[in-house]
């Protein structure tokens, strides 16, 4: 039995665009995923890809909480959330507990294009397997 990985996507307003592209780029590895993202992420992804998304709220309306509890349920095994550092965000505190809640359920968690870009290469690897076999034999 193999499970399908899970992979959340996220971007600041000012690196959607980077996201969009990003996407874009690698639609071929990301169409073999369970994709999650907040609202207007995932509608701008969609909108330039072909890539199939379940879009939550917006992330300053909740999305990052949600794609919180899905972390905690195991349901998202790898977060790429593009954030713009140079631009205070006002739901700083629910970046900071998601960012928490990857280190403390061992999800990887990608926060520029550089690292995206090794996480993704990875997932197409067979790198994060790893998180299919702890789902079905439950650790």
């Amino acid at each position: 039995m193999t499970m399908k990985l899970n992979v959340a996507l996220i971007a600041h307003d000012r690196m959607k665009d980077q996201m969009v592209n990003f996407c874009y780029a690698y639609e071929h590895i990301l169409e073999n995923y369970g994709l999650y993202a907040t609202g207007t992420t995932g509608g701008r992804i969609e909108a330039g890809t072909n890539l199939k998304v379940n879009k939550l709220a917006s992330g300053p309306l909740g999305g990052d909480q949600q794609i919180g509890s899905l972390i905690v349920t195991e349901a998202i095994d790898l977060v790429i959330f593009l954030r713009d550092p140079l631009t205070p965000q006002p739901h700083e505190t629910d970046i900071q507990a998601l960012i928490r809640l990857c280190d403390v359920h061992y999800v990887p968690i990608a926060t520029n294009l550089a690292s995206a870009e090794i996480f993704v290469k990875a997932l197409n690897q067979g790198d994060l397997d790893w998180r299919t076999l702890r789902k079905i034999h439950g650790s």
